[in-house]
């Protein structure tokens, strides 16, 4: 059996995350396509379920969550998932990232 590399597993194992409602939009659905991954389409009910780090009051009235990436980003990644850190946002403020990741059985 051929061996596999560390970058062979992550990818296997990386996806994309984001409220169910963004899931379908043109711009989302190009990086997925560009980076090959699958989109895990998060309910709102479940990012609100999730304590993150940022708390921003204005998108928790919005999506009832303090930061909707960071929020996607742990749900998808599982039980036991931690942040690899803080979301990022972008220069224009339209768009944010945030990584996890957890240690499989």
């Amino acid at each position: 059996p051929r061996s596999r590399g560390l970058g062979d597993v992550y990818k296997r194992q990386a996806l994309l995350a984001t409220a169910e409602d963004k899931a379908a939009a043109p711009a989302f659905q190009a990086l997925s396509a560009r980076l090959g991954l699958p989109i895990h389409a998060v309910t709102l009910d479940a990012l609100a379920q999730v304590e993150t780090p940022t708390r921003s009051a204005t998108v928790r009235a919005l999506r009832g969550s303090g930061s909707v990436a960071e929020a996607a980003a742990l749900v998808a990644a599982g039980p036991g998932a931690s942040l690899l850190g803080p979301r990022a946002v972008s220069a224009d403020r339209m768009a944010t990232c945030a990584l996890a990741t957890r240690i499989l059985p």
